[in-house]
């Protein structure tokens, strides 16, 4: 039985990256379905699949997070991880990949749900934009923010795993990921070769593969004119084996397996054992 992957957009569900990774269900927002039939969408998935991992970008709308938390208390289960991940929307779906090809692994729900603070480590996300003025995510200098009033300026901006922000010319360097990568690249109303051809031989990618531009691209990088990219490890051998090496626990509160310092599903933190206490001698000797 594989643990369901949720998430909150059909734009966050890529092309599986061979025949075997499962797909991912797409939760409906509150707009578009009644609470009564979110409880039975989740009911269902539990029942069929005994976990469910749901997945969304921390700036998605309030509601639907608040729809999301309110789903979870009404079946007072602690069977739903709900995951907020504050990669851009491009990365986020990248991270949905990677956990479904980990899902037909042995990874207990726990682990696997866990494994998605781990592997956003280990995702280079950015996108290369024809302005700044609007972008409100990282510090934009005041040289920066007049650039954008002039036509044909471009910015290659880096948000994760570090923020960084360069004006793109001839020799403009960005750094990369030091590992082997595939690159997902989605436009939006840009055209530009840069991030297909300087920054993926730049970066040595060793695939290029084009996605739909996630519908909350544009607000989360404060413009459409934008070409978005996620570099992540490709190899599900290599995944694998970054999260088998990690150190398990098992939650004192619900008794699930996970890895970091915090229990996906109920949030309980990792009790660490206390230190014994260093004793320093009778000071009246």
């Amino acid at each position: 039985m594989l643990t369901a992957i949720a998430v909150t957009s059909p734009e966050l569900v890529l092309p599986p990256a061979d025949r075997h990774t499962p797909t991912a269900v797409v939760l409906q927002p509150p707009a578009r379905q009644e609470l009564e039939a979110a409880l039975t969408t989740f009911q269902v998935l539990v029942e069929q699949h005994g976990y469910v991992i749901a997945l969304y970008p921390s700036s998605i709308d309030r509601d639907f997070a608040r729809r999301l938390h309110t789903v979870r208390s009404v079946m007072e289960s602690d069977r739903i991880a709900l995951l907020p991940v504050g990669l851009p929307p491009l990365a986020v779906a990248v991270l949905v990949r990677q956990l479904r090809q980990l899902s037909l692994g042995d990874f207990s729900p726990g682990v696997l749900a866990s494994a998605a603070r781990l592997l956003s480590h280990y995702i280079h996300a950015g996108a290369l934009l024809a302005s700044v003025a609007r972008l409100d995510r990282m510090p934009v200098g005041l040289a920066s923010h007049l650039g954008s009033w002039l036509p044909g300026t471009r910015y290659g901006v880096l948000a994760a795993p570090g923020a960084r922000l360069v004006r793109v010319r001839p020799d403009t360097t960005l750094e990369g990921p030091g590992f082997d990568t595939r690159l997902t690249v989605a436009g939006g109303r840009l055209r530009s070769d840069w991030v297909t051809g300087t920054l993926a031989r730049q970066w040595r990618v060793q695939e290029v593969q084009d996605a739909r531009l996630p519908e909350d691209s544009p607000r989360w990088w404060g413009t459409g004119k934008l070409i978005e990219f996620a570099a992540a490890i490709r190899d599900p051998v290599m995944l694998y084996q970054l999260v088998a090496s990690v150190r398990r626990d098992l939650c004192h509160w619900c008794g699930l397996e996970f890895i970091g310092d915090r229990c996906a599903f109920c949030s309980a933190p990792l009790l660490r054992p206390e230190l014994p206490a260093v004793s320093h001698g009778d000071p009246n000797r």
